[in-house]
């Protein structure tokens, strides 16, 4: 039996005193897009990076492909493609010449990158760039490359670190498409992100960290039935004409409601939060829309800044 891609068991990071990852299990299967979620210091980076074998592991155990993090960290890094949140090309190298190099930091002779690094170039658009300086690429292609970069030794798990931020919306899209591609042919990917429709449309499943921990694993799609409802219903009407609207909504057994200052969000209400916004007739005083993964993502950790 193949081990499993990933695999945590009471998986603990400490910097110091402070946990930054506090005893939590996961467990990636092969071929699956899975998502890491979390606000700032949720402890999703601290994870990538013990993953990664850039941190080590402070108690609980941590497998790669099988093998322990702790004691084969080499092995493990030749099974692993990487793509940090920072470009890190090499400036002073066109397109192509950064990706030989980097396939010789993997062991692959010319003959045996060559193949690999033309199709990874034919697969992101690149292969007009072939001959380009670094400095020259907007910042899609850069983006697009450095993915490249880390399948040209064919790795057995592809981790994203926040792939497309700062990307405009049309990079954004060519490049969910171009890791939709690589999921269809089997490839295994580890995503933390901070676009809530970028999980929805990549992750299989996803976990969502709040202080170290995992508050709620599952599919996507799951996850906003659970917690946010198919439907959401947005009032932002004065606290005084809202009172009978919400005390009518409020009766409705699961409902749920949140005020957020000028804002108030109705969860679960079903028919009844239907048929107030067609009472109402306001788009702009009562919106029903559909729940998202950022209904669930807010309602788990909260509205409030932690940094």
């Amino acid at each position: 039996m193949t081990a499993s891609p990933v695999q945590a068991t009471g998986l603990v990071k400490h910097y110091g005193s402070i946990p930054a990852v506090a005893g939590i299990d996961f467990t990636v299967q092969d071929g699956e897009c899975f998502g890491f979620l979390g606000p700032n210091g949720a402890g999703k980076s601290t994870t990538i990076k013990m993953i990664s074998c850039l941190s080590p592991v402070s108690e609980g155990t941590l497998r790669v492909a099988g093998l322990d993090v702790a004691r084969e960290s080499r092995r493990i890094k030749g099974l692993l493609g990487v793509v940090p949140q920072d470009d890190s090309l090499d400036p002073d190298l066109p397109v192509r010449q950064n990706l030989e190099v980097y396939a010789r930091y993997y062991g692959l002779s010319g003959r045996e990158a060559r193949p690999r690094i033309d199709e990874c170039l034919a697969l992101f658009h690149l292969e007009e760039k072939a001959k380009a300086k670094i400095d020259d690429l907007s910042g899609g292609m850069k983006r697009r490359l450095v993915i490249a970069r880390a399948l040209v030794h064919e790795p057995r798990v592809l981790v994203l670190d926040e792939p497309t931020t700062g990307l405009d919306p049309q990079a954004r899209h060519l490049v969910w498409q171009k890791l939709r591609l690589l999921k269809s042919r089997g490839v295994t990917m580890i995503l933390t992100t901070h676009y809530m429709d970028e999980a929805a449309h990549l992750c299989d499943r996803l976990v969502i960290m709040h202080r170290g921990t995992i508050l709620t694993e599952g599919n996507p799609h799951a996850l906003i039935e659970e917690h946010a409802g198919g439907e959401v219903l947005e009032l932002r009407m004065r606290p005084g004409e809202r009172a009978a609207v919400l005390g009518e909504l409020s009766a409705v057994p699961g409902v749920a409601i949140e005020e957020v200052e000028d804002l108030v969000y109705v969860f679960g209400a079903g028919p009844a939060a239907r048929e107030a916004a067609a009472r109402i007739a306001d788009p702009m005083r009562a919106f029903l829309r559909p729940g998202n993964l950022e209904d669930v993502f807010l309602r788990l950790t909260g509205r409030g800044l932690l940094d």
